[in-house]
């Protein structure tokens, strides 16, 4: 396998677009000011005066820095959403004959439409008309009556494959069962004219983790550069590298091949045979304590987990207690992206639903709070028709190891207990691991903010004068079925 380590050389140019002549201070902006019209939706004024206060020459590069990429961050926000109050009343009129826009107005006091008030106008997550829908289970039925019955293949096939799995592992004794190979190929596509004509572009794609006994072994096959940095397998969140020069009016595509074998995993547990935890192992210390901004023991939390888990104190048994929860009062939705959220498991319980990452996070600041080690897993799902990205954790039972725990999966509709609970103990084999760990630095390092700050999924791209944002680029994954 080739690898060349390219040097790239670049001037961090502070990204403010104004430089006052006089380089006097604009003594009636301040930071207080600004951060007053942010919290009441006033974007285009709030970047009017942050561009007037970077005017100041004396303010550090660090506040520059800042400041700017709060400017980013209120772009990302607008991206998310970008409905119009017509847009979505024109979608749930579908469903709704009649509809009037006052209850509208009563799903938004029921957070079962996700909005924000932008520059005086009310702007809709992009995807609220199909999330009321998923998150307001009692209208589901006036949903199918428009739209029709879909087929559930997904969970049809995943219990199929849950049974041969649990069956294979009883018969063999090893909870390592049912080999897959795939092969895959990968592609990101930046819009042509978002970077100017001869700068480089930096690019970051995802890049398989080897799992011992779920991804024991990944083979490169090519790249779309001669040239790439391959992160080691040391990387938590595993990348390889890629530069591009930019062309006028054509789109610039990264594109990477290679070719993983992997395996499901399920664990016959006994609760009555996990033995003690040794909480003076660095493991447990750290799989087990808070992270800032998202794994926070907040009172809120601590209330709902001790409610939930009451007297228990068996670590499988808290698990599935957790696990029941969270899949009975939580339903997976559409989400916003992770960069503009403050407290992941906070905004999940608060608005009660939430995708698959954050049912996860969820899911361990629970677990972790309860003394239970758990940690960050995440790629892509592989499943025939599904493929996506995906994000789930695994658990850590002293005596037998770290253990999948697929939130978002849920119980199977099934008499049988271990079928039922499959992916709170297992994980089916179509699976492609990127990440051990969430908000882990890139190799090499990116200059600028991450699209995504915490998974790595999609890739990341910037040049010399910032960050690409996901509306500036697309990206797909192909599968080859070696086994099928």
């Amino acid at each position: 396998m080739k690898k060349v380590i390219i040097i790239f050389s670049i001037i961090i140019l502070i990204i403010g677009n104004s430089c006052h002549p006089s380089g006097m201070k604009n003594k009636n902006i301040s930071p207080e000011k600004i951060n007053n019209e942010i919290e009441k939706g006033n974007y285009t004024l709030a970047e009017n005066l942050i561009d007037r206060y970077l005017s100041d020459n004396s303010i550090s590069e660090q506040e520059v820095y800042e400041w700017n990429y709060q400017k980013d961050l209120m772009n990302r926000i607008r991206v998310d959403f970008s409905q119009t109050e017509d847009e979505l009343f024109k979608y749930m009129s579908q469903y709704y004959p009649g509809l009037e826009k006052e209850t509208m107005r009563e799903w938004e006091e029921q957070n079962f439409l996700e909005l924000k008030i932008i520059d005086g106008e009310r702007r809709y997550f992009k995807n609220a008309g199909r999330n009321f829908f998923r998150i307001n289970a009692k209208e589901e039925a006036r949903r199918i009556a428009v739209d029709g019955e879909q087929n559930n293949n997904l969970r049809d096939f995943c219990k199929q494959n849950a049974v041969k799995a649990i069956e294979a592992a009883k018969m063999k004794g090893d909870e390592t069962v049912d080999e897959k190979s795939f092969n895959l190929n990968y592609k990101l596509t930046v819009d042509a004219n978002v970077v100017p004509e001869n700068e480089i572009i930096r690019c970051w794609l995802p890049y398989p983790r080897i799992h011992e006994k779920r991804l024991p072994e990944i083979e490169f096959v090519s790249a779309s550069s001669e040239e790439y940095i391959l992160a080691d397998n040391s990387k938590l969140q595993r990348s390889i590298y890629m530069e591009k020069v930019a062309v006028k009016d054509e789109a610039t595509t990264f594109e990477l091949s290679f070719r993983i074998k992997t395996a499901a995993q399920w664990f016959s547990i006994n609760p009555e045979e996990i033995v003690p935890y040794n909480k003076e192992s660095e493991l447990y210390k750290f799989h087990t304590a808070g992270r800032d901004p998202h794994v926070v023991f907040t009172e809120e939390l601590i209330k709902l987990t001790d409610s939930i888990v009451g007297d228990e104190q068996n670590p499988f048994l808290t698990v599935r207690l957790i696990y029941t929860w969270i899949d009975n009062i939580i339903p997976w939705a559409s989400a916003l992206e992770y960069g503009i959220i403050n407290n992941i498991p906070e905004y999940v319980l608060e608005n009660r639903h939430g995708d698959c990452g954050m049912q996860s996070l969820l899911f361990m600041t629970m677990a972790k709070y309860k003394g239970i080690p758990a940690k960050w897993q995440s790629g892509w799902m592989l499943h025939p028709g599904e493929v996506n990205l995906h994000d789930w954790a695994e658990v850590y039972f002293e005596g037998i190891g770290w253990v999948p725990v697929d939130m978002s999966f849920s119980m199977i509709d099934s008499d049988d207990a271990d079928v039922k609970y499959f992916y709170a103990n297992g994980i089916d084999a179509y699976r492609l691991i990127v990440n051990d760990d969430y908000a882990r630095n890139l190799y090499p390092a990116k200059i600028y903010p991450r699209s995504e700050p915490y998974d790595f999924q999609r890739g990341e791209v910037e040049w010399k004068g910032g960050n690409l944002y996901f509306d500036k680029w697309d990206y797909h994954m192909d599968v080859e079925y070696l086994d099928q």
